[in-house]
Order: C-alpha cells, then structure tokens, then sequence
C-alpha cells in the first residue's frame, strides 16, 4: 500500500498538469446587449471546455475602434454584421470565421408595470419627460431605435427628450432607475426564460428597422488560440443555442 499511494499522487498530478497545459484563456469583447446570455454562456463553456473565457463589455463602436489600436481580444461578439465584417476585410480579423451568432430584438420598456401598451402608443401620447436610447453613432440598437421612430414618424417629436447612454446597458441603467420613464433596450435585457423580467414593454416589430443581425469573428490575436476556437465551437452548439433563444433573441 505504502508503494502504490506514491505512484497514485503522481498520476493524479501528472492528470492535474495535463489539464492545466492544454487549458487556455480566450479575451472577448462582446457588445453590452449580449451581457447577460454570454455570462451563462461562459460558464458553461468554463465548466465543459477547462479554458477560460475573460469577458469586457462595451458599445459595439467602441470596441472596433480599441480593436484597431491594438486591444488585446481573441473573439469580438458585435451587435451587428458590418462592424465585423469590415474588421475582416481591414485585415483584422481572421478570414471565413465570422458567423450570426444571434438575431436581436428592440424593445420599449419602462420599469414601470402597465405603463407602456403593447402597441407602443405611449410614445404617441407624449405623457413622458425622458426616453433613454443608445448613441445611435455608436450602438446598434441606438440606430436602430432612431429607424423605427422615423418610420413611425415620431422622431421630430421625441428626441427633445432623449437620455442618451454610450451603450445598450447605460440605456438600461437610466430607465431601471426611473431617470427616464422609456428606454429603448435590448429585450434580452428584460426578458428571461421566456417572460419579461419585470416592468411592462412593447416588443418593437422588425419590420420597423433593420435586421439586427449580431455576427462574432475571430480577432488576429485569437487565431492560433486554442480557447478562441473551442469557444467558437460552443457559441454554435446547441447548449448555447438554447441559453440564447432563452433570453429573446431569434437564432
């Protein structure tokens, strides 16, 4: 017994360190919308994978500009197609790995029960004082926030009285905490496990703004990283899939 504990401490070591020198790190940048899935996400890639993912989240925006000046991100998960897409042709990014990972929804919310209708008539009303929405030069959902106004031809009236966040998330933070009565937000930002999370809100029809098609890429730096290809991998899988389409993103 005294001869065998020796040789197990040293298997179990020798399993221990295999493990640690295949295990890698992956940086990603991912847009703020996507906070709350790619927390779950990363977990459960953690858990499954042994490599770390080290997340930052920002405005789509800004990351393209911290991406071109050097940032060190392996994976770059945008709120919209043409962000990676021209890190691609700028060289950026590497070639044929970008791919929609996800299709968002816009929403009107207020942390208020019953305060926005389901046709989204309260901004017709005009009863509010403040509306919380992302820089349209910068985020996605900003943009495309400014679109369905204009189609609904709301814009000149309302924009008097935007709150404007640098991002997704500060939209949010302003109208969960009562600074703006409305916000346009991203619905997975209060919506979970197939209901809304709390308030009342008005999931703006596609048809009023383009297609909000969020596409991932992997980063020059991320090329050779082992972790940056096995996360790719799970972003596909149908485990993640699922933690997606659970906080109201169409697939």
């Amino acid at each position: 017994m005294k001869t065998r504990l020796p040789l197990l401490f040293a298997a179990l070591f020798a399993m221990g360190l295999s493990t640690s020198l295949h295990a890698a790190e992956v940086q990603v940048a991912v847009a703020a919308n996507f906070t709350a899935p790619m927390q779950k996400i990363a977990a459960e890639f953690e858990k499954d994978s042994g490599h770390k993912a080290a997340l930052s989240f920002g405005s789509t925006g800004k990351f393209y500009a911290q991406i071109k000046n050097g940032a060190p991100f392996d994976v770059f998960l945008a709120a919209d197609d043409e962000t990676p897409a021209k890190l691609e042709k700028e060289g950026v990014a590497v070639g044929g790995s970008r791919f929609t990972y996800a299709i968002g929804q816009l929403a009107l919310w207020s942390a208020r029960p019953g305060y926005v209708d389901d046709k989204g008539e309260v901004l017709k009303k005009g009863t509010f004082a403040h509306l919380a929405i992302a820089n349209p030069r910068l985020a996605p959902y900003g943009a495309a926030a400014v679109e369905a106004l204009t189609k609904m031809g709301l814009l000149s009236s309302v924009e008097g009285r935007f709150v404007q966040g640098e991002n997704i998330a500060q939209a949010y933070q302003f109208t969960s905490t009562g600074n703006a009565e409305l916000g346009f937000v991203a619905l997975s930002q209060v919506y979970a496990d197939g209901k809304l999370k709390n308030g009342s809100a008005w999931i703006v029809p596609s048809s009023l703004h383009s297609p909000i098609r969020q596409d991932a890429v992997v980063l020059a730096k991320g090329k050779d990283n082992p972790a940056a290809a096995a996360l790719v991998r799970f972003l596909k899988s149908d485990q993640a899939r699922a933690v997606i389409k659970s906080y109201g993103y169409d697939l």
